[in-house]
């Protein structure tokens, strides 16, 4: 009786220190919650700015990160809305509008951050956090092509936040 007690004892602790050691890579923003809708200050129909975005620490023996920011519900495919890397694996947060330290081309055609714009309907957009165990190695204005191809091999997880906008 008194081993199947301490088995179970054990089992608990397990599972309390396996919880406790797996800290999870998140990234959330004050501007919207989880699937919520994207305020109109960071749309096209807006100021057009990025908003405030934080992470939780990444995942060990990440040496930078990465941003990618998609619409998937778009008429022609998914558009890139944003691309940005080198950002120092110590950050923790981008101010409103704050750049990457290197930025890529985004489906409108311009360098950096670009807001929901969709032509009709309800779309889905998706900012993501990229933990990489080297750093991405591509030139400022790389294509989403690119930026997908240098991440191969690179990732050591990701944080994601979704929200909406509707016109």
């Amino acid at each position: 009786m008194r081993f199947v007690a301490c088995a179970a004892c054990l089992g608990v602790l397990a599972l309390a220190a396996t919880a406790a050691g797996a800290a999870r890579f998140t990234l959330t923003t004050p501007a919207f919650a989880q699937g919520a809708p994207i305020p109109v200050r960071f749309t096209c129909d807006g100021a057009n700015v990025s908003p405030a975005l934080r992470w939780t620490a990444p995942p060990a023996g990440t040496q930078s990160l990465a941003i990618l920011m998609d619409d998937p519900d778009a008429p022609s495919g998914t558009f890139t809305h944003w691309l940005g890397w080198d950002i120092p694996a110590k950050q923790r947060a981008f101010r409103i509008g704050q750049h990457a330290p290197v930025e890529g081309t985004n489906d409108a055609g311009s360098v950096g951050y670009i807001g929901p714009c969709p032509p009709s309907g309800r779309h889905r957009y998706i900012f993501k956090l990229y933990a990489l165990r080297a750093p991405l190695g591509v030139a400022s204005g790389a294509t989403r092509a690119e930026f997908l191809a240098a991440l191969k091999g690179k990732s050591r997880g990701l944080a994601r936040i979704l929200g909406t906008y509707e016109r």
